[in-house]
């Protein structure tokens, strides 16, 4: 039976004197030398600290950092809060490639039925999980035999990664069954102004509850180690009628309804976009350059940014794009998109924190009838497709008569699964855009993210086609420039993707 397990927060690093290195930063801009935090006196303390915060000067706390261990915290709450914004660091452990054995969830304050309920839709979940893995293990190995030929050169080594590999393949896809409740551990990096704001909205957003116990902790750790961070500076947390979110009633399914019908039959969908990025790139550089358009066309200019034969950067394994004068005219070119991916593609797809996204507020776009997305693999399995759909009414059913028994719903959308449709808007400009598909449209990408990227990329290639000549999974680009020619190493797909692409068969 699901325990009920209380978050667990330990603060593995931070500054030895958080406040006080905030204080003599401030001191250092009104100062001819560097201001070092011993030498920060009790009067300096009490008064630039309240009067920086106060006077929104909050660059100073963002110098000392907090490294957190979490420990017995969902996955929904860290797709809510903590990774739902760009100012932090996680390595958490991953449903992908790690078996979830154990039934480990997070488990609201319920009681009697209302408990049972769910802990029995928790159970029926994981049993589904089990059994998904099992059958499509078999699915998945067919699949990779046959990609690597096993039949026509069975080699011991070739034999190994084929099994190593089917069963991550198939508990990368059985995932979507497990409820969102599910927990998590991970290392979590915050600046000092961060864990104010979270501070902040701890009564905000799907899961007030779980992120009131989880940042009072982490709070708590940074009291032990400096009190003066919180007990100096700062407002705490608003209280719930302070957020104007709540003010709002539960949508309709009409909305959803008509989002899906803008989507067009999409994965991801182009809304908007720079309508002249080609020249404005283009002129962009010639000014970084200090060249003239007789000098460098507007062909020659974007070949400098984003031919691999012109511009190293492309292939540089630290991706030093961001901070190259040479790259960051990309900036100028700005992408829209509405999508529709599931809500464990999505917490993948959030760590791509300069795209941001609108995300959906779940306790106000709530839908009664079973709303998922499906993995093709699935769909061709019809024993597993059995399982699959079994798991969704089941999680769909528990979740309404949870609610309609009174229990808060932000406690009976913890039973929703991984599968969950979430329907957003995403915006950025190409150079964070061009990383994303650098990555994500690779065969060893989570399928969905996979799927939107390759659409994006094609609706851009029909408006702008000279600034996406050259993207696409690092292979495509690095053929005959750079070697190994795949970067994944050991994780190399089994398919030349690089002769092929973007007419490219994910079968996986």
């Amino acid at each position: 039976m699901p325990e009920r397990l209380k978050p667990r927060v330990t603060l593995r690093n931070c500054f030895s004197r958080p406040y006080d290195s905030a204080i003599a930063a401030a001191r250092t801009c009104y100062s001819p030398r560097i201001i070092e935090a011993e030498e920060i006196t009790e009067k300096q303390r009490e008064s630039i600290g309240k009067v920086t915060f106060d006077g929104g000067h909050h660059t100073v706390f963002q110098h000392p950092h907090f490294e957190f261990g979490l420990e017995n915290v969902s996955r929904q709450f860290v797709w809510n809060l903590l990774h739902n914004h760009p100012f932090y660091n996680s390595e958490q452990t991953s449903q992908r490639y790690v078996r979830m054995d154990e039934v480990r969830v997070f488990v609201p304050p319920l009681e009697g039925e209302s408990l049972r309920l769910y802990q029995d839709c928790i159970r029926f979940q994981w049993a589904c999980y089990h059994r998904l893995s099992e059958l499509l293990t078999l699915d998945t190995r067919a699949i990779l035999a046959d990609i690597w030929r096993l039949e026509t050169y069975p080699h011991e080594k070739k034999k190994k990664k084929v099994e190593r590999d089917s069963e991550k393949k198939a508990i990368e896809t059985a995932r979507y069954v497990i409820p969102i409740a599910a927990m998590t551990r991970m290392v979590h990096t915050v600046s000092g102004i961060v864990l104010h704001r979270l501070n902040r909205l701890r009564n905000s957003g799907d899961t007030p509850y779980e992120t009131a116990l989880v940042i009072g902790e982490m709070v708590e750790r940074v009291r032990e180690s400096d009190p003066s961070f919180f007990e100096r500076i700062g407002d705490g947390a608003l209280e719930t009628a302070q957020i104007p979110e709540f003010r709002f009633q539960p949508g309709s399914p009409a909305c959803a309804r008509e989002f899906d019908a803008r989507l067009e039959g999409r994965t991801s969908r182009l809304v908007d976009y720079s309508p002249q990025a080609e020249r404005i790139v283009a002129d962009a550089l010639r000014a970084t350059l200090g060249q003239e358009r007789a000098a460098l066309s507007d062909d020659e200019a974007i070949a400098w940014i984003l031919d691999p034969r012109k511009n190293p950067y492309r292939f540089d394994k630290l991706n030093i794009s961001f901070h190259a004068p040479l790259m960051k005219p990309l900036h100028h070119a700005f992408y829209t998109f509405i999508k529709k991916i599931s809500h464990t593609a999505d917490s993948q797809d959030q760590r791509h924190r300069l795209v941001p996204a609108s995300r959906p507020v779940m306790l106000l776009t709530d839908s009664r009838e079973p709303d998922y997305v499906t993995p093709e693999i699935v769909k061709r399995n019809p024993a597993a497709l059995d399982i699959y759909r079994q798991a969704m009414e089941r999680a769909w059913t528990t979740k309404n008569e949870l609610a309609d028994r009174g229990v808060p719903l932000q406690f009976a959308l913890y039973v929703l699964p991984n599968a969950l449709c979430l329907r957003m808007t995403e915006s950025s400009s190409l150079l964070y855009l061009l990383h994303k598909w650098v990555m994500r449209t690779c065969l060893n990408a989570q399928w969905e993210i996979y799927q939107a990227s390759m659409e994006e990329l094609a609706q851009v290639s029909r408006v702008h086609p000279r600034l996406t000549r050259h993207i696409g999974p690092p292979c495509s680009f690095r053929v005959g420039v750079a070697s190994p020619v795949c970067t994944e190493g050991t994780h190399f797909c089994g398919i030349p993707v690089w002769k092929l692409f973007p007419n490219v068969e994910r079968r996986l």
